[in-house]
């Protein structure tokens, strides 16, 4: 392992590995903005090895991806390499410089997509809402590879078999909107694997993923990229997942490369203060930072801050049109929990298992289909779902949300006074309480109370949060249900918003309903934890003994699919699988 820079580095990296099929030499790439020019990667040099894995690691802003573009050149308009040389080795013959081809050039386009495959972080918005998967996929094979038409679309079935879509000669000829979040990341696998490339670059490819689809989606990419020899760059700022799947890493702070090695020497042996503080704050989440667990929930005389019981949300009529049955779906399936004061509760589970949908209906900002949520506040208990609309707006005084998207939650026109007192006018407050407030809610998230006349995109994405968590308490809330409140930030910051929340809680008395899907958060957090699967919950019980010790096969086989940050006891690729028969 090395901790270089600069010249030493550089040398080091340009020998020539005879088993590198790319390597990046002092590659240094420049934005031209209006007022300064932005320096995005500054002599960035790896190399990528047949059948190994390079993980390319940093924070977001760190300029990970933009290296990871520049090597297919689709970079912006405005961007440009500086400096450096991109070198594509062949089986035979002159190495090809990526960096040197002129940008509408047929060897470069033949590059693109052939000798290199790319799979794009969110396959939603890359793949054509108004195309077929299959119509998407076959483009990509006729354009690569001499084939008809009808050779190609047999060609996009094999392909869509190989990432594991089932019924691929249906699925073909499915939309994009058909597609769960796992099977579209498949579909964009099988599209970059359409013209057998030599090299595969995975942009950040399960991020938007819950912990179960996340292990698929990376066993699947390991197999296909051991059973073609293909050179992988998975670019990440989960280092659990980089624990798990890497060979070789490289870790990225400001457009450099500040420390490379094998997996293990960066994990066990790590010597640059940036690789330490990545490696130290995944690993803070693997512990719980609750003092004592909370035994409120098995005291006798405990009284409940929120009771919820057989609680039930179904999409869809019983009966269709003309008589015939219709399909009816319980998002939330006779769901029965308390909370306590000053308790965290979470909720986990997969993608589609219900918690958001639960966590809304708790707030009855969507109606239930039968069940009681009820609220011991300050006075008499309330029967939440008999509350008139009028009645609704002082109960959503006591319990706030704190949005999953900081950059889609608050409004770009409005500045921060106005995003986080919008709440203290509509109770009604005087314009200089208001500002008062906002300066002291700033403050209370550890803001410049200055920054109040500032706009969101001013902020980074923790700060933005930060903003909405100031939010959240402008009405001195009891209770605070945030739905997947850290899954848009870095590790780091996640865990400075999570110590943030606990400080908050402290000094504030609040309970916390913490709905997500990455497990370390809710065992870092949370005194108790619900599991949910297909809109039950199957298991609850502490924090310590769901995250340890499962009961349940689902629980089992969730837990199983946690990335654990050390490459010598990997976990997710070797985990539980969950078939729905066990007991």
């Amino acid at each position: 392992m090395a901790m270089l820079t600069g010249a030493d580095f550089r040398k080091a990296v340009i020998t020539h590995d005879q088993g590198a099929v790319l390597e990046v030499e002092s590659l240094s790439l420049d934005f031209n903005l209006r007022t300064h020019i932005l320096h995005a990667a500054r002599e960035v040099s790896f190399s990528l090895k047949r059948g190994k894995t390079l993980c390319l690691v940093g924070e977001s802003g760190s300029g990970k991806s933009v290296t990871a573009r520049a090597l297919l050149r689709i970079i912006d308009k405005n961007g440009s390499i500086a400096g450096g040389r991109i070198l594509l080795h062949g089986k035979t013959g002159k190495p090809i410089d990526i960096a040197a081809l002129p940008e509408r050039s047929k060897e470069l386009l033949n590059i693109r997509g052939g000798r290199i495959g790319l799979i794009f972080q969110e396959p939603m918005s890359s793949l054509s809402p108004v195309h077929t998967i299959g119509s998407q996929i076959i483009e990509a094979v006729l354009l690569h590879r001499q084939m008809s038409k009808r050779q190609a679309r047999a060609e996009t079935i094999e392909l869509l078999r190989q990432v594991e879509i089932p019924h691929p000669d249906k699925m073909i000829d499915r939309y994009t909107f058909e597609f769960s979040g796992g099977m579209r990341q498949r579909a964009m696998i099988a599209m970059a694997l359409a013209a057998d490339p030599e090299i595969l670059i995975a942009d950040e490819p399960t991020t938007a993923l819950d912990v179960t689809t996340q292990a698929e989606i990376l066993d699947l990419i390991k197999r296909l990229q051991v059973s073609r020899g293909m050179a992988m760059l998975l670019i990440t700022h989960d280092m659990g997942v980089v624990a798990e799947v890497a060979d070789d890493v490289a870790v990225m702070r400001y457009g450099k490369i500040v420390e490379t090695g094998d997996v293990d020497d960066i994990f066990h042996d790590a010597r640059h203060p940036y690789t330490q503080r990545l490696l130290a704050s995944t690993v803070k989440l693997e512990e719980n930072r609750r003092e004592v667990m909370r035994a409120v929930a098995q005291a006798a005389d405990a009284k409940p801050i929120l009771s919820v019981r057989n609680l039930t949300k179904t999409y869809g009529a019983s009966t269709a049109w003309f008589g015939g049955s219709g399909h009816a779906i319980k998002a939330v399936d006779d769901v029965s929990f308390d909370l306590y004061p000053g308790e965290n509760l979470g909720i986990v589970g997969e993608s589609g298992s219900g918690k958001t949908t639960l966590g809304r209906l708790v707030l009855r900002t969507v109606e239930p289909s039968s069940g009681t949520t009820t609220y011991f506040g300050d006075g008499a208990p309330i029967d939440v779902t008999a509350l008139s609309k009028r009645q609704l707006r002082e109960f959503h005084r006591d319990v706030r949300l704190v949005f999953q998207d900081p950059f889609a939650s608050l409004n770009p026109r409005m500045t921060v006074k106005q995003i986080i007192g919008d709440p203290l006018v509509v109770a009604g407050k005087g314009n200089a309480e208001i500002e008062k407030q906002v300066a002291e809610l700033l403050e209370v998230v550890g803001l410049d109370p200055l920054a109040m006349e500032r706009y969101p995109h001013a902020f980074s994405g923790g700060q933005r949060q930060r903003i909405g968590i100031a939010r959240a308490l402008a009405l001195d809330p009891k209770i605070i249900i945030a739905d997947e409140a850290t899954a848009a930030l870095d590790v780091s910051i996640r865990a400075q918003i999570l110590d943030l929340l606990l400080d908050i809680q402290k000094r504030l008395n609040l309970s916390f309903i913490f709905i997500s899907h990455d497990i370390s958060v809710v065992r870092y957090f949370c005194d108790r934890v619900g599991v949910m699967h297909r809109g039950k919950l199957v298991e609850m019980g502490t924090a310590e003994q769901i995250c340890t010790a499962p009961r349940e096969a689902y629980t089992k086989s969730l837990i199983s699919a946690v990335p654990n940050p050390d490459p010598r006891n990997k976990r997710m690729l070797h985990r539980t699988k969950f078939t729905g028969q066990e007991s």
